[in-house]
């Protein structure tokens, strides 16, 4: 319960958290967030860090010089196209190797779909799982699995990174320093994070229904 307090805390008042970072370890900070969006994207284990919410905080904070948004949006990227490609080649060697294991969770049958699926919507299924937390971080991992073509993926990931990094660290840059979104950020980031689980639950709820 202490860890679930402790991580509710860190997202919440991620500026506070933020800052204090910068303050304490300076330049380091870029490799923090680097490494912070990379596990993120990068490993299927770790889908709950902040995503969204850290991109426009680390946006509001750039319009104020603690950091220069031009090295973030780079840096931040490039993390979320390597860890898009770590997830991408964990699916695509692990798959074959699991899926030889025959059981009522593991059946060939589920491979072969997904490998169809991915033939045919790959492609936007990667770039708008960008915006979808926890989908962006299984996306690649099934693409993997799904062995869908390395180029086309690779084509998507990159539009994905820049379409996202772009946009959210763009408009906590322009948007986050007005004062009534700077006085409410919390709201503002508990409104990203709802936001941004949105299209998965009324996805879900749709799901559910035709059940």
């Amino acid at each position: 319960m202490e860890l679930l307090a402790q991580f509710i805390d860190l997202v919440l008042h991620l500026d506070q958290h933020l800052t204090a970072l910068i303050a304490h370890y300076g330049h380091w900070v870029y490799g923090i967030l680097f490494l912070i969006i990379y596990c993120e994207t990068g490993l299927v284990v770790t889908p709950f860090l902040p995503g969204d919410s850290l991109l426009f905080v680390a946006g509001t904070l750039a319009a104020t010089g603690a950091l220069d948004v031009q090295w973030l949006i780079w840096l931040l990227m490039a993390a979320a196209f390597l860890g898009d490609n770590t997830n991408y080649w964990i699916g695509r060697f692990l798959g074959p190797r699991v899926f030889k294991v025959q059981s009522r969770w593991l059946n060939r049958a589920y491979l072969d779909k997904t490998e169809a699926f991915y033939e045919k919507h790959g492609g936007k299924t990667v770039l708008l799982a960008r915006f979808l937390p926890i989908l962006r971080t299984f996306a690649p991992f099934v693409a993997g699995i799904g062995h869908m073509l390395y180029g086309r993926f690779v084509l998507f990931s990159i539009l994905g990174a820049v379409a996202w990094i772009n946009s959210l660290v763009l408009a906590g840059y322009f948007f986050g320093n007005i004062p009534l979104i700077k006085n409410h950020l919390t709201v503002v980031i508990l409104g990203i994070v709802a936001v941004s689980f949105m299209p998965g639950l009324i996805h879900f709820v749709r799901e559910r229904s035709r059940g």
